[in-house]
């Protein structure tokens, strides 16, 4: 009797590993001799339009990536709402899914798309032949992936596409392959696109391990792009050393662009802390225009917390242009203390 039932439970845990897939004409194919392998075979077998998908083990958290909004119905593949398709099949999941979904979409013998979904999201494959990979490796995943996320192609739109969604799919897999591979990416990746997606994509999901290589990336890069990205992907991450990190290079950057975006992001990400160093850029940055944008990131605290300070600013510092750039965002401000201030200046 207990054989049946653990073949039972092996057969519901294989499904689970699987989404529910309609209007596709479905192959199910074992990837034992490698996913590379796998894929080379299912493109072999097309001559016209078609889908590779496999499952690999997500990193913990409530990713959830699926088409919800479509009426509960699941996402369309081919761009066409999704029609038919029922919720999961089972008992209700107290936790959530374990493994994500990475599809490609083959057209012309190439993959020209790579999506991933969460394994419970139902989706439509649009009529196309649809080819399910079992038995994927997660280090197989991440090679090939990591394949897809330099290369090249004439289509420089199409080969942005591919990339980002390739560096995102492994953003989403755990282990330490995964973190490995984005972290090559972000250091010494081939183009500043790759660079900054996977920046994001390590401050946004891989916890303090991710935080500690974006911080790397905005003292070390050279490139001011991917720098100033830097500082945006680490106002994704909870990590308690993210924003002394955007501190230090409102302070400290080479670039003068650079250091105005860290203050309008530190801003936009905590009020509190941002006042302190805006207060010393405008008194101490050398460049009129950093000065200038810290006051315009004080327009961007929460709840006017930065209006006491615009007029203080407005009252006293000694840089012209410093005030006129105060006085006009008091003005766009239209709190009852900028008001204040316009009256007092203007009945003296």
């Amino acid at each position: 009797m207990i054989r049946p039932i653990l073949f039972a439970c092996a057969a519901f845990t294989m499904a689970a590993q699987q989404p529910a897939i309609t209007n596709a004409n479905l192959q199910t194919m074992p990837a034992a001799g490698g996913l590379d392998a796998a894929i080379r075979a299912a493109i072999g077998k097309q001559s016209t339009a078609a889908w590779i998908g496999y499952a690999v083990a997500k990193i913990p958290g409530d990713q959830q990536s699926c088409c919800w909004n479509n009426n509960d119905r699941g996402c369309g593949l081919e761009g066409k709402p999704a029609g038919g398709l029922a919720s999961p099949a089972g008992p209700v999941k107290l936790e959530g899914p374990t493994h994500i979904a990475v599809l490609m979409r083959l057209e012309q013998g190439a993959v020209i798309r790579i999506r991933n979904f969460s394994i419970d999201c139902p989706l439509d494959a649009g009529g196309l032949p649809f080819h399910w990979l079992t038995g994927v490796r997660a280090g197989d995943s991440v090679a090939v992936l990591s394949q897809y996320a330099v290369r090249e192609e004439s289509i420089t739109d199409r080969r942005k596409r591919v990339n980002e969604s390739a560096v995102q799919a492994l953003a989403l897999h755990a282990g330490p392959e995964a973190e490995a591979a984005l972290e090559k990416f972000a250091l010494t990746g081939a183009s500043v696109e790759t660079k900054k997606t996977a920046a994001f994509w390590l401050a946004n999901s891989r916890g303090k391990k991710g935080s500690d290589i974006v911080r790397r990336v905005l003292r070390e890069d050279a490139n001011d792009k991917v720098r100033e990205h830097a500082i945006f992907a680490l106002t994704q991450s909870n990590e308690p050393d993210a924003i002394p990190a955007i501190i230090r290079a409102a302070k400290e950057d080479k670039s003068p662009h650079v250091r105005g975006q860290a203050l309008f992001w530190l801003a936009q990400k905590t009020s509190r802390q941002a006042i302190g160093p805006i207060n010393e850029t405008i008194a101490n940055d050398p460049e009129t225009e950093v000065k200038k944008k810290a006051v315009f990131a004080l327009t961007q605290i929460p709840n006017g917390e930065g209006v006491p300070t615009l007029i203080q600013i407005a009252r006293t510092n000694q840089n012209p242009a410093v005030r006129k750039q105060a006085m006009f965002w008091l003005g766009q401000s239209k709190d009852p203390r900028a008001l204040g201030f316009f009256e007092d200046v203007l009945t003296k």
